[in-house]
């Protein structure tokens, strides 16, 4: 549900820029066209071409995300990872949550050997699409890349970058940092907003941090150096909560007579209302909180105060006002269906759907409608879960996404006993894992093909799926989905 949170987050950070862009500033159709033939010609692997046409659209219309972040996977397919970052980076100037645009930069960053930022921005892009697979596949393969590379190049790098983007405290150097860890305890400002303040992006790097802390399995492995990984994660901390210290420091003084002023300035205003950006902000943090520590309840009463004050708000003071409910509509519906209230989980989901519709939202459209499917599902009512996500086909792009759709639909059908149908799903989402070579779907898919093969009567396609299924299973250490596989009848 955070990727609800980060989506409203993204919009409120686009209510100042409401001016429209002139229409007449670029030839009509010119634009699509060049971003068409960028997209086939990347497709035929002719990447260095598709940069071409990529770098034609951009001058024609210089700021979209899109088409950034088809020139950062051509540059990534030709070996440059450093130009793929750039235009990662580009894509999320202003749209920091932009999902496709995280993906690409974390992308960039494991070829580029930065494997713990890469982790990062995977699990970012993971809280604002948590259905797409390509996150989890990316945060699997960067985990396995640091424990493979643990102490080397890509810890160093950590270290070394943070040296870069904090200010210095005192000189602090990477050579004495575990010296002054050892002479000194840290002093963490009390308020933990004051700390996101100080930190800024990396207060979400600090948090993800003290949570690696918790992986027990991980802690417990060593650098080739011989340093233990723990030591190594609490080693990173020290140097942000040194930076952080610093920085409290050196604006204690403006910080409290700023908060004076604060204070003053809150009593002669006390009566007048609130700004809405600074408001929705500090209200969605609080959901965040909420929800992160698993306080649905809780987390569901903020959003619905929150939509209560929204709904009050005039469309020239919230710009994207039904953006914003669209969200807060999918994010009450999503806290609902974990409580188990399926009628007014799927009543706040079509809401959503309803405003994503009127305000032409593409992805908020798709959001919507697995959603609903997936409240559906959950509560047995299979038959209205392949309605709605059979809307969903002609909005997906291919990949995980589409190869997670399918698997879920032959599912369903395989639950309605319409084992057809599931088989025929089911060949659909095996095909769209085997183009991404994805193991664990193609895994998946198989078994969902061999259980359909088996109600159909056809043993021998249904042993066969199931061997493959087990081959994959094995390939991948699954050891729990090979017992599984292993106690088939047929087998």
């Amino acid at each position: 549900m955070p990727k609800l949170l980060y989506a409203i987050e993204n919009v409120i950070t686009q209510m100042s820029d409401t001016e429209e862009k002139p229409k007449d500033q670029q030839p009509k159709g010119v634009f699509s066209n060049l971003m068409a033939e960028g997209d086939w010609l990347y497709s035929k692997a002719e990447y260095k071409k598709a940069i071409s046409s990529y770098a034609s659209a951009l001058a024609i219309k210089p700021e979209d995300k899109t088409c950034y972040v088809g020139r950062s996977r051509c540059y990534l397919m030709i070996g440059q990872p450093q130009n793929a970052l750039k235009d990662a980076e580009a894509s999320l100037k202003e749209d920091k949550f932009f999902f496709k645009g995280l993906y690409q930069k974390a992308e960039a960053l494991f070829c580029m050997g930065e494997f713990e930022f890469a982790l990062v921005f995977y699990h970012r892009g993971k809280k604002l699409r948590p259905q797409m697979q390509e996150f989890r596949l990316g945060i699997q393969k960067a985990q396995e890349a640091i424990e493979n590379s643990v102490g080397s190049k890509s810890l160093f790098s950590f270290k070394l970058n943070y040296s870069h983007k904090f200010e210095n405290p005192k000189n602090l150097t990477l050579s004495n940092l575990t010296k002054q860890k050892k002479k000194t305890t840290q002093k963490i400002p009390k308020s933990e907003k004051t700390t996101k303040q100080l930190l800024g992006e990396f207060y979400t790097d600090k948090k993800y941090l003290e949570n690696l802390l918790k992986d027990e399995d991980l802690v417990k492995g060593k650098t080739k150096g011989g340093e233990r990984l723990q030591d190594v994660i609490h080693g990173y901390l020290s140097y942000i909560d040194s930076c952080t210290e610093f920085r409290t420091q050196e604006k204690a003084t403006g910080a409290q007579e700023k908060e004076r002023k604060e204070s003053q300035d809150s009593k002669r205003r006390k009566d007048a209302p609130l700004e809405p950006a600074p408001l929705l902000l500090e209200s969605l943090d609080n959901i965040d909180a909420a929800l992160t520590c698993g306080n649905t309840e809780g987390g569901l009463k903020k959003a619905q105060e929150l939509m209560k004050t929204v709904q009050g708000w005039s469309e020239k003071e919230v710009p994207n006002k039904k953006e914003v409910l669209a969200n807060l509509h999918s994010c009450i519906g999503n806290a609902l269906m974990d409580l188990g209230d399926m009628d007014k989980a799927i009543e706040h989901h079509q809401k959503d759907l309803e405003l994503a519709k009127e305000c032409e939202l593409p992805d908020a459209m798709c959001r919507a409608l697995e959603n609903i499917g997936r409240v559906y599902a959950q509560f047995g009512r299979f038959t209205q879960a392949i309605e709605f996500w059979e809307k969903v086909i002609p909005l997906t792009h291919g990949g995980l996404e589409q190869t997670w759709l399918f698997h879920e639909i032959g599912w369903c059908h395989l639950k309605l006993d319409r084992h057809q149908d599931a088989r025929d799903y089911g060949v659909r989402s095996v095909a769209a894992a085997n183009e991404i070579a994805d193991e664990k779907w193609q895994m998946n898919a198989n078994v969902l093909v061999a259980q359909s093969e088996l109600k159909l009567g056809n043993f021998e396609s249904s042993v066969s799926h199931f061997e493959t299924a087990l081959t994959q299973a094995k390939l991948q250490d699954d050891s729990s989905a090979m017992n599984a596989i292993q106690k088939v009848p047929t087998l």
